[in-house]
């Protein structure tokens, strides 16, 4: 059997107003200005920064900062939540020949809520976020997760995501990545523009 995990927030759904809203609103009870949404969802996914620091001036995330933001989350995720164009067909002619699970940094509970609202979840086999393991993205621990969930080898497999810390997960587990352009990230090379052609890579990954 083959294997084709997503990434989430900005390879599958557009869940950028949402992501933003509740961090600007967590900032704003720290005493924070407002960031833009370009801004925020940049940085977002930078693997280099520590997101803890960067978005609310301490070493780690506070139980304070989790309540804030999961209580807001949880009553707006859903607001202006959309999946990318021609993603939910892809996903449908895959799932006849291919495993299909979500590898995700957001709560595998909120990412079970945000697929169950757009009506794709039952397309996934697996569902996991940060909270299904010790080391989120780019760690490789998701990634080893998945496959021993399914038994497939590293060979049969194949991440697909918007940001580095995606393609850094997947080269860190021994396996074939996509890097992709419609999402939260703009990357200025290595990644892929549209649907068709993230179509095409995975067909010639599994010729």
């Amino acid at each position: 059997m083959r294997l084709i995990m997503f990434d989430m927030d900005g390879t599958l759904i557009d869940s950028g107003t949402s992501i933003t809203n509740t961090i600007n609103y967590v900032r704003e009870n720290l005493g924070f200005e407002k960031m833009e949404k370009t801004f925020v969802l940049e940085k977002l996914n930078d693997p280099n920064i520590n997101a803890a620091k960067f978005f609310y001036g301490t070493e780690n995330f506070t139980e304070q900062q989790k309540v804030l933001f999961e209580d807001y989350y949880h009553k707006h995720c859903l607001k202006d939540l959309e999946i990318y164009e021609g993603m939910e067909k892809l996903i449908d002619d895959l799932n006849g020949e291919f495993t299909l699970a979500v590898a995700t940094n957001a709560s595998s509970i909120f990412a079970r809520k945000m697929l169950g609202h757009l009506e794709i979840e039952k397309y996934f086999k697996s569902i996991l976020g940060y909270d299904s393991v010790k080391n989120p993205k780019p760690h490789p621990e998701m990634v080893y997760k998945i496959l021993d969930n399914h038994n497939i080898q590293k060979q049969n497999a194949q991440m697909i995501g918007d940001s580095h810390k995606d393609i850094m997960a997947a080269n860190n587990a021994g396996i074939d990545s996509v890097l992709v352009n419609w999402g939260f990230s703009n990357h200025d090379k290595d990644a892929i523009e549209n649907i068709e052609e993230l179509e095409k890579r995975i067909y010639e990954k599994f010729k």
